[in-house]
């Protein structure tokens, strides 16, 4: 098989490319010229995966097929799964795909191609933990499901034991360890309402941050508001405690030890080590170097999203984050159908910050919008900083759904949860 473009990976950034590049080149030569490559058949947003784990989403309702997404927005997709990469052929090979009994559904293909961009993600980094990989991980879609499903069993075996209480220890205090915490309080709190008084039981949840604060990342307001608003709900967070070991029923840390029936890691991101074996430059995470125009060091191959290494300012790259690959991919459209017809685009990429939301459950939030309300950062919190928060994940449904699909798509999730409940307990 060839392609003009091939994509691979299907995240906020490949998924968005795909769609902006079938539409501009149209139906019938979109689907003829772009290839999307995924590993999964359908896609999710990734910055709701802590909504799946704790089951206050339904991936089944929210979750849209590649394939209904690629004849509505004019570029072909394939299911499949990286294996070998070579930039100066321009070919690519996918791994062959078996069903649960070990029966070959579809063999391994090779794809050549005239533009080719990576947008395969990124995963946890470990950081050499002894035991770590004992820990949950929330990096697709099945690891939230499985976290979910043990969640459910570990519920139920907590509302039957003699000391009624579940223990939940999450590594690392980043914006996925917050919003997972306060998620989690609250589908604890939507269970309890279907509870007798004799099955009741607590819910102690500690996050563990090896820095001195939470959201390091962030402003220090964002910070210190969000961890009064987990304190307030009972969430014990540990700063400047180094987890030295991960246990089957607890983490050992600089700050002693902290029992847990469930541990979920979510610290730090790490690209996957065989980026290392693709003939591309990569720096010591085993991101893809990118020059200002997104370009790696093979011509014709460009990286955007988790990734990418891109430079940015002071001698920083471009965050991991959904609002860049966002970016990327718009500046991509252009750049790849300027090439398309024998030109260059001459403006280097550059992103903008336009600031930083995050969800504290409970119709509440904390956030701050970069520029021009009220000086360099504006600052929202409470219901205001919750709604700017849905409106990120509508925004994504609308560059791949557009106006009218995304509109029926929330109002389809409001009437569902009016009519079954907002938590997902199968």
């Amino acid at each position: 098989m060839h392609y003009d473009i091939v994509i691979v990976g299907g995240g906020a950034g490949g998924l968005e490319l795909a769609s902006r590049l079938g539409r501009r080149l149209g139906g019938r030569h979109g689907k003829r010229r772009v290839l999307l490559i995924d590993r999964s058949s359908f896609h999710i947003w990734k910055p709701t995966l802590h909504e799946v784990a704790a089951g206050t989403l339904d991936v089944h309702q929210e979750g849209v097929s590649y394939a209904i997404l690629g004849r509505s927005n004019g570029f072909n997709f394939l299911l499949g799964e990286l294996t070998t990469f070579d930039p100066a052929a321009k070919r690519l090979t996918l791994k062959a795909i078996t069903g649960d009994d070990g029966q070959v559904l579809a063999p391994e293909r090779a794809i050549t191609f005239t533009f080719g961009i990576l947008a395969i993600g990124s995963g946890s980094n470990l950081f050499g933990t002894p035991g770590a990989e004992q820990a949950y991980l929330l990096e697709r879609t099945e690891d939230a499901e499985a976290f979910h499903a043990r969640l459910l069993a570990a519920f139920t075996k907590a509302s039957f034991s003699a000391e009624k209480i579940m223990r939940v220890a999450i590594v690392g205090g980043g914006a996925t360890g917050v919003e997972l915490s306060a998620e989690l309080i609250e589908a604890h709190r939507e269970l309890l309402g279907s509870l007798g008084d004799e099955q009741r039981f607590r819910l102690d949840i500690t996050v563990v941050e090896a820095a001195p604060r939470v959201l390091g990342a962030l402003p220090q307001k964002i910070a210190d508001k969000a961890t009064i608003a987990l304190e307030r709900k009972g969430v014990a967070v540990k700063t400047d405690a180094k987890v030295l070991a991960v246990h089957a029923d607890r983490l050992e840390t600089s700050q002693g030890d902290i029992p847990a029936d469930l541990i979920v890691w979510a610290a730090g991101i790490k690209a996957a080590e065989t980026n290392q074996g693709f003939g591309l430059e990569t720096n010591r995470a085993n991101q893809f170097l990118v020059n200002d125009r997104l370009e790696t060091s093979a011509p014709d191959i460009w990286a955007l999203g988790d990734c990418a290494a891109a430079p940015w300012k002071d001698g920083k790259i471009v965050p991991a984050r959904a609002q860049a690959a966002h970016q990327q991919a718009s500046y991509l459209q252009r750049a790849i159908v300027a090439r398309l017809h024998q030109g260059k685009l001459n403006t280097p990429f550059v992103y903008r910050d336009f600031g930083s939301l995050v969800s504290l459950g409970d119709n509440k939030g904390v956030g701050a919008l970069m520029g021009g309300l009220g000086g360099p950062n504006f600052f929202i919190e409470g219901l205001l900083a919750k709604w700017a928060y849905m409106s990120l994940h509508l925004d994504h449904h609308r560059a791949i759904l557009g106006v009218g699909r995304t509109a029926t798509l929330a109002l389809a999730r409001l009437l569902q949860q009016r009519v079954s409940g907002r938590l997902k307990l199968h």
